[in-house]
C-alpha cells in the first residue's frame, strides 16, 4: 500500500534535507546521484510507458519519491550552486548556465551597458563560478569526517581555483570544459576535455559507464578506510551533445508509446545507460550496508528538458531553459534503508485537511 502525504509547503532543497539530520553515533553513506536534462516525465515511476528505467523505477518503491519536487533554477549552473550551498541562484550571483567560461575580469560591471532590443529587461551578469569563500554541502560533510568525492559534471568554474577539490571534496573526477562531453569525441574515449581530471579509457569508453566505474572505486576505497563517505555522481547525461549506445538505440527504433507522448529512441537510450549507472551504484553501496554501514542514495533529475530531444513533453510546456515546469519541476526520490518507510510519496503544495511534514515518513 501507498502512503500519502500532503504538506503545504515546498523545502527549497529537500533532497540534501535528510544529509542535514545526521547524528553520532551513525553516520550512513550519502551518495546524490544527479541526472542532467531528465524531465519530470522521463521514467516509469513518473508516469512514462516508453523509457524503461526499471533501476530509477525500484528506487522509487524502496523509498519516498516526491511528486513536486522544483529546483531552484531551470539552469545547469545555479541549480548545481544551489544544491551545495542551500542558497537560492541570486544570493550567490550565479544566475546562468556559464560555468564552462572564464571568470569575468576583476571588478566588471554587473549589468551591460546595453539592453537588446526586444528585450523587456536589463539583467545582470552572472558569475561563472561557485565563490570559494561558500560553504558547501562537501565541506560540511567533510568537516563531519566523511569522505568526499564528485564524480562528473562540475559547471561550477572553468579554472581551477573554482575546481571541486577546493570545494570540499577529497576526490574529484571532472573535466573541462564541462557544459556537456565536449567534441569532437563527446561521451566516447579518447575524450576531448582540455583540463580537469578526467583521463583516456580504452577507445570507445562511453564516459556515462566509466563515471560509473571511478565511484565504485570511490566506495571500495572508502569502505576499506572504514569511512563514511558522501558521493556526489553527476552524470552527463542525458545532456548534449546525445551520444548514445547504438544497440541500445536499435532496441527502441521501432517502440510505440501507448500514451502517444515520448518516442526519442536516443533519449531512451541514453535514460537506459543512466539507468543501469543508479543500478550499479545502488548495489554496490548496498554492500557495503551488508558490511554493518548504512547509505542513503538520493537521485534527482536535474529537471530540464531539451528542446533539440523533446520539443513537447505534457503535461509540462515549452523547454529546459524556462521558467515554466518543464524548466523546473524535477523527479527527486530518496531511499534511506531502515529509516524511512518503503512506498512514501510526498506530496507539496496545498494541504487537503491536515499537514504533515515529509520528516513524518521517517522513523
Amino acid at each position: 500500500m501507498w502512503r500519502t502525504f500532503s504538506t503545504g509547503w515546498l523545502w527549497p532543497f529537500m533532497l540534501v534535507a535528510p544529509v542535514a539530520t545526521l547524528a553520532e553515533p551513525s553516520r550512513p553513506n550519502v551518495v546524490l546521484f544527479l541526472v542532467d536534462d531528465m524531465g519530470w516525465r522521463d521514467c516509469g515511476a513518473y508516469g512514462s510507458r516508453y523509457y524503461e528505467t526499471p533501476q530509477i523505477d525500484r528506487l522509487a518503491r524502496e523509498g519516498i519519491k516526491f511528486t513536486d519536487a522544483y529546483a531552484a533554477n531551470p539552469l545547469c549552473s545555479p541549480t548545481r550552486a544551489s544544491i551545495l550551498t542551500g542558497k537560492y541562484p541570486a544570493r550567490l550571483g550565479l544566475t546562468s548556465a556559464v560555468g564552462h567560461l572564464p571568470p569575468l575580469p576583476e571588478g566588471a560591471p554587473r549589468y551591460p551597458e546595453n539592453t537588446p532590443p526586444g528585450r523587456p529587461i536589463t539583467t545582470p551578469e552572472s558569475r561563472r563560478y561557485l565563490p570559494p569563500a561558500e560553504y558547501t554541502l562537501a565541506e560540511a560533510l567533510r568537516d563531519a569526517g566523511y569522505r568526499t568525492g564528485h564524480f562528473g559534471k562540475w559547471h561550477l568554474g572553468l579554472t581551477e581555483p573554482h575546481w571541486p577539490e577546493r570545494q570540499g571534496y577529497d576526490v574529484a573526477w571532472h573535466g573541462k570544459p564541462d557544459p556537456g562531453p565536449p567534441g569532437p569525441n563527446g561521451y566516447f574515449s579518447p575524450y576531448s576535455f582540455k583540463a580537469g581530471t578526467i583521463t583516456p579509457g580504452p577507445e570507445g569508453e562511453y564516459i556515462v559507464d566509466r563515471l560509473t566505474d571511478e565511484a565504485i572505486r570511490f566506495i571500495e576505497e572508502s569502505h576499506e578506510q572504514s569511512r563514511p563517505f558522501f558521493a556526489a555522481v553527476w552524470q552527463y547525461g542525458v545532456h548534449g551533445p546525445w551520444d548514445h549506445k547504438e544497440e541500445y538505440t536499435k532496441q527502441f527504433a521501432d517502440k510505440q508509446d501507448p500514451q502517444g507522448r515520448q518516442g526519442n529512441p536516443v533519449m531512451a537510450s541514453m535514460l537506459k545507460s543512466v539507468d543501469e549507472s543508479l543500478g550499479r551504484i545502488v548495489a554496490k553501496a548496498g554492500r557495503a550496508r551488508a558490511g554493518g554501514e548504512h547509505h542513503r542514495p538520493v537521485h534527482v533529475g536535474q529537471r530540464r528538458q531539451c528542446a533539440q530531444q523533446h520539443p513537447g513533453r505534457p503535461p509540462a510546456r515549452r523547454t529546459s531553459s524556462r521558467d515554466t515546469r518543464s524548466g523546473d519541476r524535477s523527479p527527486a526520490i530518496a531511499s534511506m534503508p531502515d529509516t524511512c518507510r518503503r512506498r512514501t510519496i510526498i506530496r507539496c503544495g496545498r494541504a487537503r485537511g491536515r499537514s504533515t511534514k515529509a520528516a513524518s515518513a521517517c522513523r
